[in-house]
């Protein structure tokens, strides 16, 4: 299988996927991450700001596939920012601590960006 994902960059402005529940949007992150890994489908880059960046911070229910899919090369970058404005600096557990000049850097190299 391609790698359609190869030139997308992914971003997650709130902590989790879609606007559901708390448990629902974090289980529906982690089941799409583990999705991309098992599909072999690696984003250019994944990208976190506003609320976002609670998912790369300790707790979240994404660590172990934010941490897979950053072994296997996938940029994982989260807003220093937003990361300040939560108090989650030094709770990251996944990732690199980026600003927004990195993320929009990652955003203008991407062909496509989709927003989750």
């Amino acid at each position: 299988m391609s790698n359609d994902f190869a030139s997308t960059a992914l971003v997650f402005n709130h902590d989790g996927l879609g606007h559901a529940d708390e448990a629902l949007r974090h289980k529906l992150a982690s089941n799409y991450l583990r999705t991309l890994l098992e599909l072999g489908q690696l984003p250019q880059a994944i990208l976190f700001y506003a609320g976002g960046v609670k998912l790369v911070a300790h707790g979240s229910p994404c660590l172990a596939e934010l941490t897979e899919l950053a072994a296997a090369g996938v940029p994982v970058i989260a807003c220093r920012t937003c990361l300040d404005f939560y108090g989650l600096m030094d709770q990251v557990a996944a990732g690199e601590i980026g600003n927004m000049l990195r993320i929009v850097e990652a955003q203008a190299q991407a062909a496509k960006v989709i927003t989750l």
